[in-house]
This record gives C-alpha cells, structure tokens and sequence, in this order.
C-alpha cells in the first residue's frame, strides 16, 4: 500500500464522558472502564456494539461504552472544543487523519508510541504507515481505507450504449464520450460531485484524478504545493470541461441523485455499496487518467483511532485499542461494514470474504495504489484555500485555470510556512 497521510471529517461534541477528565489522563498503566465514540454510519455502530460486548464479557473492571458520535456543526471545531474542555472520550473511531496535527499541537493526543509496544503493533499491522505519523511519533492508528473509485448506474449505462461491464472510460477523451452519451440519453448529469465550497469536497472531485495523475503526488509535498503543474492543469481543465458541457451541474442535488437516477456516476469508496444494495446495480471502474494507466493511484479517504489525553484509564484503552483492530476484529469489521481494514495481509487474511463479495474486489485491490492528503500544518485551511481558488475557475468558469493553481498555491505555500 502506497504512503497514505489523512483525510475527512469526524462529528462531535464537547460533553463530559466516563474516563476522561478536566485534569487530563490518569497515565498509561491506568486501567478502567473508558467511553469510546464510533462513526454514525449504521454497520459501523453495529460492529462497535458487537466488538465492545465482547470486550466486557471478559474485562468486567474495565468496561468499555460506546456511543455514536454526536452531531456537530463542525467536527474540528467540536473536537477542538472538547480537547479545551477536557472532554473527550478515550477513544475516537473515525478520525480523520487530516485534523491530526491540529489537534497534536492543542496537546489534545495520545502519543501512542509511547504505549508498550505501540510502535511496533501499528507498523506490523499496517505496513508503510510513515506518513502517519506527526513529528516521528504516531498520534493515530490507521484503521480503514475507502478507496476513491467511479461507481456507475449499470442500467442508466446499458440505457447510453455503454457496456456495464467493460465501459471503457478509462482516459479522459472516453470518460467525456461516455458523459455525452449518457446526458444525450436523458439522465440529467453524467456525474454529480457535490459543487458547494466546504473543504473536504476537492476529496472527491479534483484530488483523485490528481493522484492518479500523478501516480500519488500529494497536494503539499516538501512543504510546497504541488498544484501548478501541467499534471494540475490537465485535471483542472478535465473538470472544466465536464462543468462547461453541462455534464454535471454546478448545483448541489436536492436528494440522492444516484438513488433517484438523475446522475449515472459519482466518485465514492466501498461505503457507498451497502447503501444502494435495494435501488441501484452498481459497478465501479478506476478513476480516469490522461492516458488510460491501468491500476491508477486513487484518493484513500482513509480514517484513524486517536487516544485522547483527557483519558484517565489509558492502559485499558490502548488494549481495547489493539483488541479492536485485531486480525479477528478486523475481519468482523469487513463483514459488517465492506470498508477495507489497513493491513498488509489484507486479501490474504480475508480472502473467504471476498470470494463471497465480488463487489468488493475491486475495492481491496484499489487500496493497493491509494495515496492521502499530506499531514500538515494549517490543513484544513489550506484545503480550504484550495476549494475557494477552484470552484470560480473550474466549476463556474469565471477565472482561469492558470490564476487558479497559481493563486492556490501561493495561498497554501504561506498557510503551511506558519
């Protein structure tokens, strides 16, 4: 699996839970019971009930509660607001790696290389996991990938003249061909990423086909932005034209547009796949490049488990840790959910589970060749810099595609600098 750094969002709120306090944590032998906060996505919460029930039929002084994350307006402000409180639970599922180094700088994280251990258990289990880390030390354990594919309506395809099951969109020039055929049946959009100006959004519209481009060059590297490239402005313009030809709208959708048919494509992970089980046949191809490479790098929209320091029972909590990222829980998680664990065994330790899902394949051999947003400084709000130079340029055509890149980068270059 290639280097893969930190990205998405996290919901929560500040709120005083068991096993943390104002005062900080109790230190890393500290054993007791200890509240964990789990995605709101509907199987993950089933897997964390399944995993925490198992835990304390056999830990009965040190259990373990779980509960869904609660919403928030905004996640890093929530979780922000909670490390100030000295709020947050022990542990966090869903991470994203994005926040990481805020978050270290706050004092708000465990360094989980400082458990017996630790270092050693999240390399074994996760392979390169180097990017991860924050000044040499691992703040986060990377727990799950969802590889950034093309995931297509079949019928919507077939509807087009397009093979369902070997469309052949793999470069640019077929991917458009493609996107004509299907408006030019009727579908209102060939693909719909979501137009609107959070910072996240690039994720899933710019920074896929970027790293494919590029064969996983991040945004920053070097502590610059790597953007204003030809490989930049080749993928910018790519998107201008989808904009420009009417090919997907610059509004956002009022509903699921998958669901309701009026979009044939959009960019997702293996998340998605659960969620169109009864309304849509679905099939996924790799993001397109320039020239149609085979096995191109895609976005790994990966997320981690953070230890947070207001945690009083932090030996309890690193086991529960490595108890719930285990080979066997590992496995259970896949069943539940279809999100890749990441492991360096991943097929092999599994292979029963996607002999039996096919639909997955796809997804477990796309985490090979995924890459991530860069750890550092200011990250939110240079990805946010970012979306406010592109959407004028390239969504709504107002500015051009070389002040854009040039203009991003500088603003990025400076916010990564401080």
């Amino acid at each position: 699996m290639k280097k893969i750094r930190a990205a998405a969002l996290i919901g929560a709120v500040a709120l005083v839970v068991t096993g943390c306090s104002s005062g900080g944590g109790g230190g890393a032998d500290a054993t007791g019971p200890i509240d964990i906060w789990l995605s709101n996505n509907e199987q993950e919460v089933e897997w964390g009930k399944a995993v925490v029930e198992a835990w304390n039929a056999e830990h009965p002084d040190e259990k373990v509660t779980a509960q869904e994350i609660p919403a928030g307006s905004s996640s890093e402000e929530a979780i922000t607001a909670a490390i100030t409180a000295g709020t947050a639970p022990c542990l966090v599922y869903n991470v994203a790696p994005a926040a990481v180094s805020g978050w270290v700088k706050q004092g708000g994280l465990v360094d989980l290389s400082t458990m017996e251990g630790g270092s050693d258990y999240i390399t074994e289990r996760g392979g390169d996991v180097e990017s991860y880390s924050t000044d040499g030390s691992y703040y986060q354990l990377p727990w799950k990938s969802n590889p950034v594919m093309v995931m297509y309506n079949k019928a919507l395809f077939t509807a087009a003249g397009i093979d369902p099951e070997n469309p052949q969109m793999n470069t640019y020039d077929a991917f458009l061909e493609g996107s004509r055929k299907i408006v030019d049946s009727g579908v209102q959009s060939a693909i719909w990423p979501a137009p609107t100006s959070e910072f996240y959004q690039p994720w899933f519209d710019f920074y896929p086909l970027y790293l494919a481009e590029t064969d996983g060059t991040m945004l920053v590297e070097d502590g610059k932005a790597t953007v204003d490239s030809d490989a930049g402005r080749t993928v910018a313009e790519f998107w201008a034209t989808i904009y420009e030809e009417k090919l997907a709208p610059n509004e956002a959708a009022t509903d699921d547009a998958m669901s309701s048919g009026t979009t044939a494509m959009q960019l997702a992970g293996p998340w998605a796949i659960p969620s169109y089980a009864e309304t849509v046949d679905v099939g996924f191809m790799p993001v397109p490049t320039s020239d149609g490479r085979e096995t191109p790098t895609t976005f790994a929209d990966s997320k981690s488990v953070s230890m947070f320091t207001a945690c009083e029972n932090q030996g309890t909590a690193w086991e529960f840790l490595k108890f719930s990222t285990s080979v066997e829980s590992d496995g259970q998680f896949l069943e539940a959910t279809g999100q890749m664990p990441m492991r360096t065994d991943l097929t092999e330790s599994f292979a029963d589970y996607f002999d039996a899902n096919p639909n997955y394949v796809a997804f477990a051999e796309q985490a090979e060749a995924t890459a991530d947003v860069p750890s550092i400084p200011n990250s939110v709000e240079a990805w946010q810099a970012f979306r406010d130079a592109y959407s004028p340029a390239v969504i709504f055509g107002k500015d051009s595609i070389d002040d854009f890149l040039k203009n991003a980068s500088t603003e990025i270059d400076e916010l990564v600098a401080e």
